[in-house]
């Protein structure tokens, strides 16, 4: 969910004279073995290379409430002019409260845009720490809703911990968002684009990693099984564990990229949304949707 990202999907919506060059079938791609806990394929949705491409969360207050997606096209002119350019993969709370995450090109904060159930929109700022990349991929809130991990682009070894803004009462519109604990992965991941929690102590994750040194497969889909629920109390450890190869099938032959996720625990369905290479982004773009066993 960089700025890379961004460039190629403008790139693909602006160079439609390319066509001939895009097309044709995209060679087989080599899947993981099974792994305990496999995630199936079992459909698939169109996704909107404009509002669909980055990310999505399943909203369960109010009740009856519609799936939310980000993507290019849905970055507020607001934000925009303001620096914000780009978002990622957005999650919210089981108590409704939505949150989104952005980026700039420039300086050294991130931000979380935040929906309240009531309708109401709020930004948490944060500055970075020493170290810590500007690129706000994705964030994932806990169960208990009281904290909130995100991730950084490239290779990583860590995830990050924050209250979660807008829900923790150690957070305010007006005060910087700290970065309150850490998550020291045992194997290292690379271009994590989303994460979501199963439960208290499980991640699941969607890796844009184009080269497969890490895993053996190319575009994996993640376990991350956590020491202990994050809190902003201490460190905690996370276990990485590849279990398959998103599916990357698509009528243009070139580079996939593996976005945003979500689980939806209501009916235990994965969603992870895959970008298609060329032209085709705008025709076959898809949410594909996965149940476990």
């Amino acid at each position: 969910m960089i700025l890379s990202a961004r460039q190629r999907c403008h790139t693909a919506l602006t160079g439609l004279a390319v066509l001939a060059l895009c097309l044709g079938v995209a060679g087989p791609s080599r899947a993981a073995a099974p792994a305990a806990g496999t995630w199936t394929e079992v459909g698939s949705d169109r996704a909107d290379p404009l509002t669909e491409s980055q990310g999505l969360a399943s909203v369960e207050v109010p009740a009856g409430s519609p799936n939310r997606y980000t993507g290019i096209g849905t970055v507020p002119l607001a934000l925009s002019v303001r620096g914000w350019n780009h978002v990622g993969d957005p999650d919210a709370s089981y108590d409704g409260h939505y949150v989104e995450p952005y980026q700039r090109d420039d300086g050294n904060t991130k931000m979380f845009r935040v929906q309240a159930p009531d309708g109401g929109w709020s930004e948490y700022v944060h500055t970075l720490s020493a170290g810590e990349a500007r690129n706000n991929s994705w964030s994932a809130i806990s169960p208990d809703g009281q904290w909130m991990l995100a991730g950084e682009w490239g290779t990583m070894n860590r995830l990050l911990v924050f209250p979660t803004p807008g829900v923790n009462p150690a957070t305010s519109p007006s005060a910087d968002l700290p970065q309150a604990a850490t998550v020291h992965l045992d194997h290292a991941v690379r271009d994590v684009q989303g994460c979501d929690f199963l439960d208290a102590t499980t991640l699941l994750c969607s890796s844009d990693d184009p080269e497969g040194t890490l895993f053996g497969i190319t575009k994996p889909l993640l376990r991350i099984d956590l020491s202990a629920p994050p809190t902003g109390a201490a460190d905690v450890t996370g276990h990485v564990t590849a279990l398959r190869q998103l599916p990357l099938r698509s009528a243009c032959s070139g580079s996939f990229e593996a976005e945003g996720v979500d689980y939806d625990r209501r009916t235990g369905t994965l969603r992870v949304i895959v970008v298609s290479p060329g032209f085709c982004v705008l025709t076959d773009s898809k949410t594909y949707r996965f149940t476990q066993g």
